[in-house]
């Protein structure tokens, strides 16, 4: 009998801020975790990493200000750092989860690289932001190396683009160990994106919508199901109104009415409902579920958060 296969997201409630925060967070997110393992099912995980990342970035640039000797590090490695000491804490909290319950299963972090079209539109129009923020000075040298700048409160900082994912170069290693038996965690912070030149993989000055990452990584692995955990019971319309109502089921073609309405935030929920959409567009018996990480199991039995199909 084929055990049900689920990707599930981890947003930023499951990994804090800091590394003290990190540290108690995963703590959580391991419990959501066992919880869905104590079912049989094989389940790949991805994260975020917005605050880390940002974090690394900033670091090694200053550590570059202070060395002359030493480059700046670029966003792909920044990336991949971030990845390996996420996936440390967060496979570390989840194998002692496991074990508290008697259940032995390996649990192994990828280095993901995703790969990206030169050509998208997001390279022409940068929005995230990163790193800290900048005088007047700074950034003007960091326009003259080629990269994008935007005056915020207090200063100026740095902003790169979000291009969207097409492919997932560690595919098959992630579904072989999937397939044997052991909890994968990959695409971390929407994976390392990377451009194909011919036989090398350049990496990119961007970061993947985490989200979006785990779209394409359901897709590729046959998934039974996209488990979009975040800190909130439901997706909403009217959020935050007088008239606010959550959602409880949705079909893709509803979500992509409201989407075309406006009714989700554009920075946090609007990549959970447009990964969620094309998920289940592309694997017509799948479903899809938006959820809060406290709610992981039931969202999983589709008995809470909201629940999008074809």
């Amino acid at each position: 009998m084929n055990k049900k296969k689920i990707v599930v997201a981890l947003g930023h409630k499951a990994l804090g801020t800091t590394l003290p925060e990190q540290k108690d967070a995963v703590k959580a997110a391991a419990k959501a975790i066992a919880d869905l393992a104590e079912t049989d099912c094989r389940i790949v995980i991805s994260h975020s990493n917005a605050p880390q990342v940002g974090m690394i970035h900033t670091a090694m640039n200053e550590f570059g200000k202070q060395h002359p000797d030493y480059t700046f590090a670029p966003m792909s490695v920044c990336s991949a750092m971030s990845q390996g000491y996420i996936g440390y804490d967060l496979q570390n909290a989840i194998r002692e989860e496991l074990l508290n319950r008697g259940i032995v299963k390996p649990v192994t972090t990828i280095l993901t690289q995703v790969v990206v079209n030169p050509y998208d539109d997001s390279f022409y129009k940068p929005v995230k932001i990163i790193g800290r923020v900048m005088t007047e000075e700074e950034a003007k040298a960091e326009e003259e190396k080629g990269n994008h700048v935007v005056r915020t409160d207090g200063g100026y900082r740095r902003i790169v683009s979000a291009p969207k994912p097409e492919d997932i170069v560690e595919i098959d290693a992630i579904r072989t160990l999937s397939d044997a038996g052991h909890i994968v965690i990959a695409c971390g912070g929407g994976g390392i994106p990377v451009l194909k030149q011919g036989r090398r993989l350049k990496g990119a000055s961007a970061v993947i919508e985490k989200d979006l990452a785990s779209g394409k990584l359901a897709e590729l692995l046959d998934a039974d199901m996209l488990l979009l955990l975040t800190g909130e019971k439901n997706l909403y319309l009217n959020y935050g109104k007088e008239n606010s109502e959550p959602l409880t089921q949705l079909s893709a073609d509803k979500a992509r009415s409201y989407i075309a309405e406006g009714q989700f935030a554009e920075a946090s929920v609007l990549p959970k409902v447009v990964a969620a959409v094309s998920f289940v567009s592309v694997k017509p018996d799948g479903v899809a579920v938006i959820a809060d990480l406290d709610d992981a199991k039931a969202a999983f039995e589709e008995q809470a958060g909201t629940i999008i199909r074809s």
